[in-house]
């Protein structure tokens, strides 16, 4: 009884408790700009109606309380509140959302019917059929909201998608069911010194040959192709190439090409780069998947000594140069055969020609192989069945729950079973009505969606849920096997798996679909920095620049880290490509290595790292706007809204006759953009320092007008060039923050943000539940993102204690 006289008492959540608890706030701090006529920011308090039961409504009620508990409203001019009364109407309002929505969530669930995203979608074919057909670009684009393109709400569904989908299934099935010849594989061995037309083409000039191989000069044209190898036939082959570094004492970087490097007309992609030590050669190896009648080549990477090679001729040129002995390829790498996609749909079904002329052709290809290529053209073979209607049941029921990522019934497998045998009645022959079931299957609803019904997920559910946020793909064996068991919701089990799924090479799916939309590193190709002011920038810059921030998150979520370092970090990884550009030296080679920072250096964590700055810029200038959006979503999950659409963006003077300063003083000076600006532009400026490429600046690099003096200035990154520019302004970097703390550059700035430990892992804990889920942060969702934070606390907010308690929590086991 004593306890129950002491409990609170339940707010009256009824239009009369509205009107006490709520009610005189408005009236007396809110109506005069959001009633009685007047509507500010299109907001009338007095016509918004009490109603939660619809999203667009609560979240209209949710926008009020968020304003009010910030302090953004009233005004600060305002009169305040008095806490008593501002606590009254705050709690009644957070007490009856909270309530709407998790009523909402009950009946109809937080995430809306979420069909597979393209990445998805190739990946799950991918992990089904256990083939490597590039599916994503038959696919039309995503679309993205709350960050993410794999959100229930955004992924809609047209007859064109449709469309698509029937002609990826083909285009996967015909990958999985081999028809012709099978192609064995061969070994080339190429010689640049046998390759005369190679020495023709470039007039003797840029290349010489040596007694054990061929040196290149020059990164520019360079028709060094494997001339000899054309491939047979789609696949993986391996390519070694024996490579060192002449005249120079250090190593030279190649540059390995694939695809069309002939003409130049089809698709061509770069492989990697690789080292080539001065001294003994080395033999450097990597595979590569390409398509039939592409070949590969090597070539010097950002060697500037072509020019000066022709003006003395290659012999008396005493500069580095790239020497190749040999290149060597081996493939196609079938494997066995058949080849496991085969077995996945017909098992142990033997593959057979199925008329005479394609037996015929096939033992003539196997006694001249000059004409097996031109045979295969003509050979048809397909999985042969002896007793077809039963074997199409038996492989569809292994088949189809594999599919559907659950146990499926005889209700749901009857239909796709008589499909496949009315087709044999037909007169199909087997292979052919098998087709039309397994494309029905990858075409079903059931393939095409996540099954998901509101409450608690089923285990199955579950498990799809845990597989396509840690490999965006299908569940394997093992999560079936738990979920059919009943087990996979136990807190340990699902613990174990997790951490099975994070060590998997499957997870860099998570870090490269992840990251490459929470930190936008899929628009590191939007922009390409201009060439006359950023010649230093090219693409081993740019995928060095995407591949530290990947492997540094990976480095921070294998070792449980604090999420503080994405802020602020002792280390990065490196290798000499970007090492150069940070002026961080003892960095060599191509490789990536973990490097602890010297003292003194700006690069510790995200806000220091050059992808990070790259697609936070255009590729002239930067705008402290845009980066100080990106960090207030990104890293402190307070996004700003959006601009008055009366008031025009700032558009940096290239010329530099303004400072971006003096551009955003009007703005700042405008009350409508004042409150955003006090807390965009102090994130923005700290970052000033930075360059659209991530080099650190004391000036500003712009393009000489006409009749202004034009400097010379040598850019980091080891680049032999002096480039032409003007030097504008002082980077001034400093600023004040809201709150009153100032800081001179980044490294105070990044203190200043490092300490609300808690807010960064609320951010990032919020942004892991929408990419898990597939929906963005609802208003019941608060209190799951509060106890998640609470609960990594006691692992200094680690980032794998963090996905850990996003996988165990309510959310994420909900629908």
């Amino acid at each position: 009884m004593a306890a129950a006289a002491a409990a609170p008492t339940a707010p009256d959540l009824t239009p009369a408790g509205f009107a006490r608890a709520v009610r005189p706030l408005f009236d007396e701090h809110c109506y005069d700009c959001h009633g009685d006529g007047e509507h500010k920011g299109d907001l009338a308090l007095d016509k918004l109606p009490l109603d939660f039961s619809s999203p667009e409504k609560l979240r209209a009620w949710v926008g009020v309380l968020d304003k009010m508990e910030s302090g953004e409203m009233p005004p600060k001019k305002k009169p305040r509140p008095a806490p008593a009364q501002l606590a009254a109407a705050g709690g009644w309002l957070r007490t009856a959302l909270l309530a709407a929505d998790t009523r909402r969530q009950q009946t109809e669930g937080r995430v809306v019917a979420r069909r597979l995203n393209r990445a998805e979608y190739e990946n799950t074919v991918r992990d089904l059929l256990a083939v490597e057909t590039p599916l994503k670009e038959m696919l039309p684009e995503d679309n993205s909201t709350h960050g993410f393109d794999n959100i229930g709400a955004a992924l809609d569904v047209s007859s064109v998608l449709m469309e698509r989908y029937l002609e990826a299934a083909d285009a996967a099935l015909d990958a999985a069911m081999p028809r012709a010849l099978r192609i064995e594989p061969t070994t080339l061995r190429y010689s640049y010194l046998e390759d005369d037309n190679l020495l023709k083409q470039l007039g003797d000039k840029t290349v010489l040959k040596c007694d054990d191989g061929v040196v290149m000069f020059s990164s520019g044209y360079m028709p060094t192709t494997v001339r000899k190898f054309r491939a047979p036939a789609d696949g993986i082959y391996r390519v070694r190439a024996s490579i060192y570094a002449y005249q120079s004492q250090k190593p030279v970087v190649m540059v390995a090409l694939g695809g069309d490097v002939v003409t130049g007309r089809g698709e061509t992609h770069t492989i990697g780069f690789f080292d080539a030590p001065p001294g003994k050669p080395i033999v450097v190896e990597f595979t590569d998947r390409i398509a039939r009648n592409a070949t590969f080549k090597v070539m010097p990477f950002r060697m500037e000594s072509g020019e000066r090679a022709r003006q003395t001729g290659p012999d008396k040129f005493d500069g580095p140069g790239l020497a190749v002995q040999w290149v060597e390829v081996e493939g196609p790498l079938a494997g066995s055969w058949p080849p496991e996609s085969h077995r996945r749909l017909f098992g142990d079904l033997p593959i057979e020609p199925i008329d005479a002329v394609s037996a015929a052709n096939l033992e003539r290809a196997k006694k001249e192989p000059q004409k097996a290529e031109y045979l295969a053209k003509q050979i048809k073979q397909e999985a042969i069945s002896k007793e077809p209607a039963a074997d199409a049941e038996k492989f569809l029921r292994g088949f189809i729950p594999k599919a559907f990522r659950r146990a499926v019934n005889e209700a749901e497998m009857a239909p796709l079973i008589a499909l496949v045998k009315a087709r044999l009645d037909n007169g199909y022959r087997f292979e052919e009505a098998m087709r039309v079931g397994y494309k029905a299957v990858l075409t079903s609803p059931e393939f095409l969606f996540l099954r998901e019904v509101p409450g608690r997920l089923d285990d199955f559910a579950l498990a799809s849920r845990l597989s396509y946020f840690l490999w965006s793909s299908t569940p394997d064996a093992e999560l079936l096997s738990l979920a059919q068991a009943g087990k996979l919701h136990q807190p340990a089990v699902l613990h174990a798996q997790t951490e099975r799924l994070l060590a998997s090479p499957k997870a860099k799916a998570f870090t490269e679909n992840f990251l490459g939309q929470w930190l936008d590193l899929r628009l590191i190709d939007f922009t390409t920095p201009d060439k006359k002011l950023y010649p230093e920038f090219d693409e081993l810059l740019k995928l060095s620049m995407v591949r530290e921030t990947q492997l540094f998150f990976e480095e921070v979520l294998k070792h449980d880290l604090p999420v503080q370092n994405f802020i602020q970090s002792d280390f990065t990884m490196l290798n000499e490509r970007l090492a150069d550009l940070y002026d961080i030296p003892g960095v060599t080679g191509q490789e990536f290595r973990k490097v602890l920072l010297p003292p003194g250096s700006h690069r510790g964590g995200l806000l220091g790292q050059a992808a990070i700055l790259k697609v936070t810029a255009n590729g002239t200038t930067t705008s402290p706007v845009l980066r100080g959006k990106w960090i207030l979503d990104r890293v402190m999950g307070v996004p700003p809204a959006p601009p008055p659409k009366d008031i025009a963006a700032i558009e940096p003077d290239i010329r530099g006759a303004k400072t971006i300063r003096e551009q955003l003083d009007k703005h700042r000076h405008i009350e409508s953009c004042a409150t955003c600006h006090s807390k965009i532009d102090p994130p923005g400026f700290a970052l000033e320092n930075f360059d659209v490429i991530g080099a650190w600046r004391d000036r500003y690099r712009i393009m000489p007008a006409q009749g202004q003096r034009a400097d010379y200035i040598q850019p980091k990154g080891n680049f032999p060039q002096w480039v032409r520019v003007a030097l504008g302004p002082t980077v001034d970097a400093s600023y004040t923050l809201e709150n009153g703390a100032s800081f001179h550059d980044v490294d105070e700035f990044k203190t200043l943000l490092a300490r609300d430990k808690e807010q960064i892992a609320r951010c990032l804990a919020a942004k892991l539940i929408v990419y898990a889920t597939g929906a963005g942060i609802q208003f019941a969702d608060r209190p799951v993102v509060a106890e998640i934070v609470a609960h990594s606390k006691a692992k200094n907010y680690g980032l794998r204690s963090i996905i850990h308690e996003v996988v165990q929590s309510r959310v994420f086991q909900n629908k």
